[in-house]
């Protein structure tokens, strides 16, 4: 979950904190001390890596928590979504971890612990992300976007995307000028640096594990137009932002240029890791290729100027720009006029589809999303604004020589293949819900983002008469390189709560339950966000077991184990004040992904699903989960309530 505002804003919100859920943290993150009272300087670090420009922020260690306290935490999560004789047989399996290999795997954490700042560090970019074998299109990178427009010609089209550039470019000089505000949890800074590592990186395929390229100091964004390839410098050559109307007139250049459709290169970049390492080492060998590719992969970011895909209907506008920034449509569509593996790509359709598709290693949601604020943000501003930005002294745009031969070409082919059934399948729904926002919800006492995390658990439960184990992401950017724990949802509480609204209780008792629910959420909330949930701790453990060539405990094939870590919701808030969202696809082949962004007085809810599995639907959970809404908002109104506690 994320809370986003400008860059230059200072009422020092949190990424993933509502303000009411920091008034709850404040006090609690107190406890912290117990187990992490060592401070780690962010410290410079080479290119390979962590790229930060804040080497006087000072940070938490990330400790191994108490491991009877973890375990006895998952077992309680895995209640609501276990038979008595399940729940039975995960008790014993826990019970016989702690009381044995557990303690020797806690062991082995621990030291770990003890000689790294954050033990899950990198371990979590390897395992989550680097090792992870599925194409990051769909299974890994998200689409934010942007405001939809609308362009009357070629040169609105062109100067929207230079302004586009520039704003980026500005949030860049932000970042570098250290004017990222440091946001504070309770006495405790956050860790900045992901911020510092969405600029001039890209993933590069390697056979088994991929590897992370950092070139911050980089100078030219690279430009796709038609699938072909172009190196754009940005910077004057006394470093100075180059003034959009000199950005505009050569992205129209380009986009007048060539016509004719060039080979589909950057579908490669769409397939399965391994087949594209494959065809990574033999484009690379190609002629000139080395150095060409190295400029795709040293550039800032990628700008993809894509060809107009049809828009039927108003009412499948958002569908169509989920799908144009998740996968670009399939190969007859803008899926070759990618290269995934950038952090940050800006797309922009000349119908006005606009927005992100970012690579996820590096960084999580909130760079890109205060980014998405921060860019639209610019685009209205007066022409005061860009003063100061060059008009002369720089280089002009060169095109990118991509060469290829008939077994590259094959490969495209079958990537083309690849990604097309890959889009087919992906079945996306945007719920843009108006009847109420978080106005509403803060005038009832309630936290918008537990009480969207209650409502997507009622709308399952209403669908399917079953809960799901829920995933929400919670950052650990207290402490230092900290990245993301799980929230897990799915509780007694909410179950107890979806329950009675489906059986109709009377509205005192929903209203009740409802509360105790989003109560019981925020409680772990708080705790995942100080590091003290469960998934990350026993990842952990079993880490350790498989680094020191241990047997797996039978613990991590206990039914609560198993049940509870198929997430068939995947669920994150990402919020921002424009009329846009992120989207991205399910966890699992049975589940839904659901990004969602409250706003003041309505909501998105950018839903996701697999059109080959039979259980799921996108669009009968878009209209479950509208009725959910209403559902909620009507027991809510009739219960008139004014609660005196506050959260």
């Amino acid at each position: 979950m994320v809370i986003s505002t400008s860059i230059n804003d200072q009422r020092q919100n949190t990424d993933d904190v509502s303000q009411e859920m920091q008034l709850l943290t404040r006090n609690l993150v107190l406890n912290l001390t117990k187990h992490a009272t060592k401070l780690a300087p962010v410290v410079s670090v080479t290119p390979n890596r962590n790229y930060c420009f804040k080497p006087t922020q000072r940070l938490l260690w990330f400790p191994a928590f108490p491991l009877e306290n973890t375990v006895n935490k998952f077992v309680n999560t895995t209640k609501p979504l276990l038979t008595d004789q399940e729940f039975a047989e995960t008790q014993k399996a826990s019970e016989a971890f702690v009381k044995g290999c557990g303690r020797e795997l806690q062991g082995l954490l621990e030291r770990a612990a003890d000689n790294s700042s954050n033990w899950l560090a990198e371990r979590w970019l390897k395992t989550a992300y680097l090792q992870y074998r599925d194409p990051v299109v769909v299974y890994s990178s998200p689409g934010m976007t942007f405001p939809h427009k609308i362009f009357c010609s070629d040169e609105e089209f062109t100067e929207y995307t230079a302004k586009v550039i520039f704003g980026m470019l500005k949030y860049k000089q932000s970042i570098d000028e250290n004017k990222v505000p440091v946001v504070k949890m309770g006495d405790n800074e956050l860790d900045n640096s992901q911020f510092y590592r969405v600029f001039g990186t890209c993933r590069i395929p390697r056979q088994g594990e991929d590897d992370l390229k950092f070139c911050p100091k980089s100078k030219h964004v690279v430009v796709i137009c038609r699938n072909h390839f172009y190196k754009l410098p940005v910077y004057s050559k006394e470093g100075k932002i180059l003034h959009p109307e000199v950005i505009r007139c050569q992205l129209l250049s380009i986009w007048n240029g060539e016509k004719a459709a060039g080979c589909p290169i950057g579908i490669l970049t769409s397939d399965h890791r391994d087949k594209w390492a494959k065809s990574y080492g033999l484009l690379k060998a190609i002629g000139n290729n080395k150095c060409s590719l190295e400029v795709i992969q040293s550039s800032m970011f990628t700008v993809s100027l894509d060809d107009s895909v049809p828009v039927d209907h108003p009412e499948t506008a958002n569908e169509v720009v989920s799908e144009q920034l998740i996968h670009g449509g399939g190969s007859k569509q803008n899926s070759g006029n990618r290269w995934f593996d950038k952090t940050i790509q800006v797309i922009v359709n000349r119908n006005g589809v606009n927005g992100f598709c970012y690579e996820h290693s590096p960084a999580e949601g909130q760079p890109i999303a205060l980014m998405d604020d921060f860019v639209v943000d610019t685009l209205n501003k007066e022409d005061s604004f860009y003063d100061g930005s060059a008009t002369d002294n720089y280089d002009g745009y060169e095109k990118i020589n991509i060469e290829t031969n008939p077994v590259v070409k094959k490969m495209v082919e079958m990537s083309g293949k690849n990604i097309d059934e890959l889009a087919q399948n992906l079945h996306l729904k945007v719920l843009h819900y108006k009847g109420f926002g978080k106005e509403f919800l803060k005038a009832q006492k309630l936290s918008p983002d537990s009480f969207c995390q209650m409502a997507m658990q009622y709308a399952f439960y209403k669908h399917y008469k079953t809960p799901a184990a829920q995933y929400e992401s919670a950052h650990l950017r207290i402490y230092h390189q900290g990245r993301t724990e799980t929230i897990r949802s799915c509780s007694n509480e909410s179950v107890a709560f979806a329950k009675a609204m489906v059986e109709k209780s009377d509205d005192a008792t929903r209203v009740k339950l409802l509360r105790e629910a989003v109560q019981g959420h925020q409680k772990y909330a708080k705790m995942a966000m100080q590091g003290q949930g469960v998934d990350r701790h026993l990842l952990g453990l079993k880490l350790m077991a498989l680094e020191n060539n241990l047997e797996v405990p039978a613990f991590f094939k206990s039914p609560g184990f198993v049940k509870s870590s198929q997430f068939r919701m995947s669920t994150s808030q990402v919020a921002s004040v424009n009329h846009a969202f992120m989207c991205y696809g399910p966890l699992v082949d049975n589940g839904y992904g659901c990004c969602y962004n409250p706003r003041k007085n309505d909501m998105f809810f950018a839903i996701s699903s697999w059109k080959s599995n039979s259980e799921t639907d996108s669009d009968k959970f878009h209209d479950s989960l509208k009725s959910a809404l209403d559902d909620m908002k009507e027991v809510l109104s009739k219960a008139g309530e004014k609660p005196k506690a506050k959260l």
